[in-house]
Order: C-alpha cells, then structure tokens, then sequence
C-alpha cells in the first residue's frame, strides 16, 4: 500500500495503490455508472482510506454539472418537530448519495426567500421545504431557476410545487374520538398565535368536530414558555379544560409543566393529546398520548418526489394515535 505524502491524494495515486485503472476507482467513488466486483471495490475503499483520499466534490460538479448537494430549508431549526423531520430528510437523501445544506428560516418569511436564493446561488441540485407560514411560494423562483423543489409537511396557499404532508384531519379526528371515548364532551383546541399551514388545518377539523359544544378554542405561541404561561392564567382564572388537543409537542409540553407547577394532576383533572408526536413526547411525565407525524415516511416521499422529478406528490400519510398516559389510559408505549 502506497504511503501518504503531503500533497492532497489523487484518483490515480489511489488506482495505483489498488492497482486497477482510474476508471474503475471513479466507478467505485460514484457508486456507477457501471458496476465493480466485490473484491476490486473493497481494494479500492482500504486504498483511499489508507491515502486518506476526499473526492473533490467542486471537480465532479464541473464535470457532470451536478453538485450532489440538496438544500433543506427549516421554517424553524430549534424547534424539536422541525430538527427531527429535517434528520429523517438528511438520512434519506445520504442514501441516495447526496450531501445536504441545510438553511434556518426562524418563522421568517423573508429569510426563507433570501435562503432560496442564497442555495440556488450554491447550484444544489434540489431544494426541500419545510415552509414558514405565511411565506410566499419560494418553489416558484427555485424551479424558474430550473432546479427541482418540494414542500414537506407545510405547503403555501396556491403553492405550485408538490408538498408530502401528514392527513392532519384524520388525526384531530382521531384524538377527538378517543378523548370522547373518555367521557369529554368539551374539549379544548390550543392553536397557534394565527391559523395557517397545518395547524389552521388540525384548528378547522377540531371545529369542524366539535361545533355547537362549546369548546374553548385556546391559542398562544408555539413554545413551552407560553403554553406554561397560558396554564397557569386559566388555572387562576378558574377557566381550566377537563380535556385538550394540543397543536404541538412544544404546547404540550409546556402545559404539562404548567399543571405540574400549579398541582393539577394530568390526566386527572386535565386529559391531553398532542399533534405531533415528536421524540420528546414519549419522555414527559405524564408521557403523552400523540397522533404521531410519519416523518420519516414524509421525508422518503419528499426526497423520492425531488429526485425522481416526478409532477404529482404521493397521498397524505397517516398519523397514527399512539396511546400513553396523559390521556387516561394505562400507557401501552413507553
């Protein structure tokens, strides 16, 4: 095996130590187009890693006029719903052999535009969005840029481009029939500050559910800050649901903190189902019952969708009820 040197390894410096052809290391690097024996390509993988050798990623981009990198933009990347969708969309671009860049929005509609363009002035090979609410249809300019782009789990009004989205109707249907199955007859919506993008969908089918019994429709900002907040004003204002749906895992949360703080047992006094389904749901106390978002399916769809090019998005995916304790059941997941 050839001994490193100080000069950065070539190609063929890693042919010559495999002693094959520059071909069929470019062959193995690439993954095709053609295929390598078992044996060459395993010959060909010791003798980079021994050299130490890193395609040049600018070079082949010259040569094939692709990058091999994809641009995710978040509409808000500290949030855990959001980072643990774009970890699904990294995985399964990674197996498709694509490097992804992945751009914070922060809830801003501007600084997903100027993300847009910042990427397409990067030359990735496709955009996935993760659309902030409100913002304007940034698909639009990327795919006039003639680079492929797809919207998941929010897509803007009159969005032109195709979107992979949760059936959020099915799942405020859902977490409405089992907390009825409880005996709750009013319950609660928490929203966010405004309707828009999935949470005005989940908002409208809860409406839609429990029109003419008076259920408080409840809103507040999308953090555990403010759903804690807005806890304990209804438990001094005496105004406390027996039963909540929360819109997100964040709210949620930030309720459970709030009854805890202020001695109300979950799921006693107050029963509650959040929307998301997010990692951290499973770790609260009580442990929260969720219709969980199919993330990594809706990241496998987005990322089939941008790469095959196809014209028509696959169906909504299912957000199945998954049954923990702060609902009223025995919890049957941990």
């Amino acid at each position: 095996m050839a001994k490193r040197t100080g000069k950065a390894p070539t190609l063929m410096d890693v042919a010559r130590a495999a002693g094959t052809s520059t071909a069929v290391v470019s062959y193995v690097m690439n993954n095709g187009p053609r295929p390598v024996a078992a044996e060459t390509r395993e010959r060909v993988l010791a003798a980079a890693a021994e050299l130490d050798y890193r395609p040049n990623r600018i070079a082949r981009a010259l040569r094939s006029r692709t990058t091999g990198v994809v641009g995710l933009i978040l509409a808000d990347a500290s949030n855990p719903y959001f980072g643990a969708l774009a970890r699904h969309v990294e995985q399964a671009l990674d197996k498709r052999g694509k490097l992804t860049l992945t751009g914070n929005a922060g809830y801003s509609p501007d600084r997903q535009e100027h993300l847009a363009d910042k990427f397409l002035a990067a030359q990735v090979d496709g955009l996935i969005i993760v659309s902030a609410e409100g913002g304007a249809d940034v698909a639009t300019q990327v795919k006039r840029a003639g680079v492929p782009a797809v919207y998941v789990h929010n897509q803007p009004e009159d969005g032109q481009a195709p979107a992979v989205t949760a059936d959020n109707e099915a799942a405020v249907q859902q977490a409405v029939a089992h907390l009825r199955s409880h005996g709750h007859t009013r319950i609660a919506f928490l929203a966010g500050p405004r309707d828009a993008g999935p949470v005005g969908r989940r908002h409208a089918a809860w409406e839609t559910a429990l029109a003419g019994t008076g259920a408080p429709l409840l809103r507040c900002a999308y953090s555990r800050a403010a759903a804690a907040a807005l806890t304990g004003q209804l438990v001094s204002e005496g105004t406390m649901p027996a039963a909540l749906i929360t819109a997100t895992d964040e709210q949620a949360i930030g309720v459970l903190a709030g009854t805890r703080a202020h001695g109300l047992a979950v799921p006693d006094r107050l029963a509650v189902i959040s929307l998301d389904g997010t990692p951290d749901s499973a770790y609260t106390a009580p442990a929260l019952t969720v219709t969980q978002q199919p993330l990594e399916a809706m990241a496998a769809h987005a990322v089939d969708l941008l790469l095959s090019g196809e014209a028509a998005a696959p169906p909504t995916v299912s957000a199945p009820l998954v049954i923990r304790g702060s609902c009223g059941c025995a919890a049957t997941e941990s």
